[in-house]
């Protein structure tokens, strides 16, 4: 059975849906598309009609490309209010020949969250940290014999209400919301390495409203905090100075604004209409100036809640979301992390973009914890993968185009 899997990356500014395909463990995107975020803020529903109206056009989106509908999908929930707490659980391994197999380590993560979550919170995931056998520690006891099996592991919930909007709107449209997951889980996964996994860092994601500082200890994550700031305020820092709409700010800010402005050019400029419908001149440098500012005022608010998060030394802090891909972001970077900072790139051809990080991590994600309890699991049954690889239902790509011949060659061998 081929496995597909969409996630569905709920913004304050973009709802960005993804469908993609796994393939000797390669991620194959199939669609990858966006919408504004209306009715959403902070990645909560504040308008159930609004936001249903949004999210039936991003799946709508996704039937465009792919031919056929996706009706089920792993999704974001805002990271307010997230608890991670330390568990374990022991089971007794009941197989006659006492080998620990998927089921036994799915049972011991039950263990190590039953009665332990109170009635107003939900569970995002169980990360096991370790596993005991025979009194020894192993790091994977899957094959192994012993008697008893006890798992120690980071439990992660979120309250129900940061679930309960959004459920409600997928179910409007028909969709199934499979499983929930939290941003900095898609983030990590969609950056991480084998040496990362060996070390403690940080993940910082400059989001539209909000920006969100985690901590991963071996790949596990450990602690997170939300920041009330984010991109939005450097579209109001361009509109404040120079009397400008949001909407020219934002292009402004896109289209000739740096992140840092050792670069800027003071002769480059754009021309905008003010609120008072006088010609406003504004030059690079000038702009930059402003960005860089505010980026170095998130960016520092961010290093400090690092320090309060975790006491132990940090290897590694990976910057991700949109306005990462500012021009010379590299260099801000540099300037207040030195060779520590690293600039999350997206590789996953068709979704070329850290604003689709999160979406393609969650792939991964899921796509990891599937393999743990050792699941078979599409979003797609098999008459309708027979009907996405079909002829008469091919995904809507040009068949001369490089993304056409790799899709053709996965959906016609």
């Amino acid at each position: 059975m081929r496995k597909f899997i969409a996630s569905l990356d709920i913004g304050s500014s973009l709802i960005k849906l993804v469908v993609g395909e796994i393939v000797k463990n390669k991620i194959n995107i199939l669609a990858c598309v966006e919408t504004p975020a209306r009715g959403i803020k902070k990645g909560y529903v504040i308008n159930g009609e609004s936001a249903t109206e949004a999210f039936l056009e991003v799946f709508k989106k996704a039937e465009g490309i792919l031919g056929i509908p996706v009706k089920k999908v792993i999704a974001t929930v805002p990271c307010t209010y997230t608890e991670c707490f330390l568990s374990s659980g022991t089971i007794a391994v009941t197989s006659e020949d006492k080998v620990i197999r998927n089921a036994d380590i799915v049972k011991a993560m039950q263990k190590c969250v039953y009665n332990k979550i109170m009635d107003n919170r939900e569970l995002v995931t169980v990360l096991p940290t370790g596993f005991k056998i025979n009194d020894e520690i192993v790091n994977n006891p899957l094959n192994m014999i012993s008697e008893k099996l006890t798992m120690k592991s980071i439990v992660v919930t979120v309250p129900k209400k940061n679930i309960e909007g959004i459920n409600a709107c997928l179910k409007n449209i028909g969709v199934e919301l499979v499983d929930i997951v939290i941003s900095p889980l898609g983030d990590y996964y969609e950056h991480k390495t084998k040496e990362l996994n060996k070390n403690i860092g940080a993940v910082i994601n400059i989001g539209e409203e909000t920006t969100t500082v985690s901590i991963f200890n071996r790949g596990i994550l450990t602690n997170l905090e939300v920041i009330d700031i984010g991109g939005d305020a450097i579209n109001n820092d361009l509109s404040y100075v120079y009397k400008i709409s949001r909407e020219d700010a934002r292009f402004l800010k896109e289209h000739l604004a740096l992140a840092h402005t050792r670069l800027a050019q003071p002769n480059e400029s754009l021309t905008f209409t003010d609120k008072h419908g006088e010609t406003v001149k504004i030059n690079q440098y000038d702009a930059s100036e402003i960005v860089m500012s505010r980026l170095t005022e998130i960016i520092n608010l961010a290093k400090k809640q690092i320090n309060l998060l975790t006491k132990k030394e940090i290897s590694y802090i990976i910057l991700t979301g949109g306005v990462t891909e500012t021009q010379d972001f590299d260099i801000l970077s540099e300037e207040l992390f030195g060779n520590m900072g690293i600039i999350g790139k997206v590789e996953e051809i068709g979704a070329r973009s850290n604003k689709y990080g999160t979406a393609v991590g969650i792939i991964k994600y899921y796509n990891s914890r599937l393999k743990l309890r050792n699941v078979e699991f599409s979003i797609f049954n098999l008459e309708e993968q027979e009907e996405l690889g079909g002829m008469d239902k091919r995904v809507n790509i040009p068949e001369n185009s490089v993304l056409g011949k790799l899709f053709g060659y996965f959906f016609d061998n």
